[in-house]
Parts: C-alpha cells; structure tokens; sequence
C-alpha cells in the first residue's frame, strides 16, 4: 500500500471479497524535508499516513518494511545507468526486485498466497503459464513496467485494477469512504521526488563527464558540464539553435561527447536487446519471430521483427519503421502483433532491457539553416 488511490481501493475490493491481508508500506530511507514533497509523489511520510489510515478503516493490520538497504541499489543502478550514458528504468527494476520481490518472499513469511498491486495491468495463470495483459484503461496501462518480472513471481501477483477505469477506481474508493479517492496519481520516481535527477547526481557525489555537443557532422556548438545531464531523445535544454528542432542522439560519457541531430537523426531502425525474459511464450531459440515492441512508457508498440540468440536471453529487434529516442537502458516489452492492422495486441511475451541501438544516417549535408 502506497497510500495512493489505487493500492487502496485494491485492498478494500479484495476485504470484500473476502481475503485475509496485511497492509505493507515500503520505506525508501530516502530523507526527504515533506515541504519538498510533490503532491504527485510517493512514498513520503504523508504517504505512509495516508496507507496507515485506509488500513485501520478496512480493519486489516498495516506494516511499514523499511526496504532502505534494498532501495540503495536501485538508486546506485539509476545513478550508474546516468554514468554510463543511458537511460535507467527504476520502475520497471523496483517491479522485479522489490515489489514482486522483497515483497514476495515477505508475504512467504506471513504464510500469504501472494502480492496484490493497485498496477493498471491484467494478470493470469492459464494452463499453467502466465498470461500478462495491458490494462483495459490504456491511458494508465502499466503492463510494460512489468516486462522484466519472472513469471514465478507473477504467477502469485493480483492486479485487481486491471480491468476497470480509472474514473471507476476514484468512484469506487469514494463511495467506500477511503481518504484517498481523490489523491493526485504519483508521477515521479520516488526517491526523487523534486523530479529532478541532476540533483540527486549532486548530492551522490557522482562524478559528472564534463565536455563538448557537436552535430552529427561533427562541427561543434559548445561544452556542457556532464553528460549525465542528457537522455537520448531529449529535445529542449542542449542549447543547440539551429533554426530546427534539435535532439541529442548519441552519448559517450568517456569523450565527454554529446551528439545532436534532427528528428530523423534520432530514428533507429534497429537495437540490440539483452536479458530478455519471457512470460507465458515459448521463444524460438536461435530463431525469429514477429511482435509489436515498446521502448518506453508512452510509446506505442511498433510492429517488429526479433531474432534471437541460441540462448532466448538476447536479441535483434529490426523495426518495420525507424523509431523515434531509442534509448540504451530503457526496456523494450514484446506484445502480440496482429499482422494484419500492423498494431501490437493486449498480450505481452516478455521483453528486455536495450543495449544499443542503430540510427539512420543523416540524409542532409548539412544542419545550417538560412536565416
């Protein structure tokens, strides 16, 4: 229980239908004044609050798990990640190692069937396997954060909100008395909750990769003070006017190099996926095979062609199109293709985490413009 909207309302849904539960609050140790706290974030000692009270209306018994030590290695992941010139994904890793995780092996303890979540997204054991699905409200799926976690551990996670809407989720919770069914939805990471990264890369002391933003013809437009401080994608804050919009494309921590480019520049055609992981699919080892691939949150799935190692556990992924941001870090979910509208399908087969991804070659010979 988050003390959101969402968790609380999962827990009054299963009290109604009867479950027995334990109400746990995960504790960050990440020591945070509350008036700098967002409205939209998570995890504060409001938070904390918030899931105590919804637990004590419900009449089920609440425990807060200070996970600190274990949040220490997803913050030092997301600011190494930064270090090495990707994208980190906190999210979808707090998913596999702690949420369906920590959280996992503590219900064992309790002596509880599983872990229920308040995320947007339908899970279910079908003939044995589990079948993960996007969330009938699309605006707030979260089946994609849910990519890397083992099917073991999704085998025993309830995602009651799956199936409904949003609106019917905040109605839900008012109509039974719940504080929270008007609460703001989080939209930061939580151990950030400024939504400011470049921050929390200050105050780790990380050691920042100071250098020099040049086009993809090479000519140079500038220094910056790290490459830490840059996504590939990114469009605004480079500094780089060319009379076009300009987005960096390519980061090399090491040179101290940021490339820009146009929006072309920034399409891949293709990426490397690693550590893939599969639920409820029967991957064609050493083959290939045809799917829809979403490469971050808001993305939509591009119909795809992914052809595998002898291992399933990497990958090729050759889009149909070239894809805007591909970002080294971020992960990739594979959906079901339907091949014949060219749109990827509620069901998910799994996905990895990107190594690396081509780009088109700049088709211009330049980035000046005529004033």
């Amino acid at each position: 229980m988050s003390g959101g909207v969402d968790s609380s309302a999962v827990a009054w849904m299963l009290r109604e239908a009867g479950h027995d539960l334990v109400g746990l609050f995960m504790r960050n140790g990440v020591d945070i004044k509350e008036s700098e706290v967002s409205k939209k974030s998570c995890c504060s000692l409001g938070d904390a609050r918030d899931a105590r009270m919804v637990s004590a209306k419900l009449g089920i018994p609440f425990q807060a798990i200070n996970l600190s030590e274990e949040f220490k290695d997803v913050i030092s992941y997301f600011v190494s990640e930064y270090g090495k010139g990707r994208t980190p994904n906190p999210c979808a890793v707090c998913n596999r190692d702690l949420k369906m995780g920590k959280l996992m092996e503590f219900a064992e303890q309790l002596g509880c069937d599983g872990v229920a979540t308040g995320h947007y997204a339908r899970v279910s054991v079908e003939d044995g396997r589990v079948r993960l699905r996007r969330g009938v409200d699309r605006t707030k799926d979260q089946s994609y954060q849910l990519f890397p976690v083992k099917e073991k551990d999704l085998k025993r996670t309830a995602t009651p909100l799956g199936d409904l809407e949003k609106v019917e989720v905040r109605a839900m919770a008012e109509t039974a008395g719940l504080r929270t069914f008007a609460k703001k939805d989080s939209q930061e990471i939580c151990f950030v909750p400024s939504n400011d990264y470049r921050r929390l890369l200050k105050e780790r002391g990380v050691e920042l990769h100071p250098g020099r933003i040049v086009d993809v013809f090479g000519k140079d437009h500038g220094t910056h003070e790290g490459t830490e401080h840059f996504t590939i994608g990114q469009r605004r804050g480079h500094g780089v006017a060319v009379g076009i919009p300009m987005y960096v494309v390519e980061i090399h921590p090491d040179e101290g190099l940021v490339v820009v480019g146009t929006e072309n520049d920034c399409k891949a055609p293709s990426m490397v996926v690693d550590d893939l992981n599969w639920l409820g699919f029967d991957a064609p080892l050493g083959g290939s095979f045809r799917c829809a691939v979403q490469v971050r949150y808001r993305h939509e799935a591009a119909p795809a062609t992914v052809e595998l190692d002898a291992t399933g556990k990497r990958g090729v992924v050759t889009f149909d199109q070239a894809q805007m941001a591909v970002a080294p870090g971020q992960g990739a979910a594979f959906y079901e293709l339907d091949e014949a509208t060219g749109k990827g399908g509620d069901l998910s087969l799994g996905g990895g985490w990107i190594e690396s991804a081509a780009r088109l070659k700049s088709t211009s010979e330049s980035l000046e413009v005529a004033g």
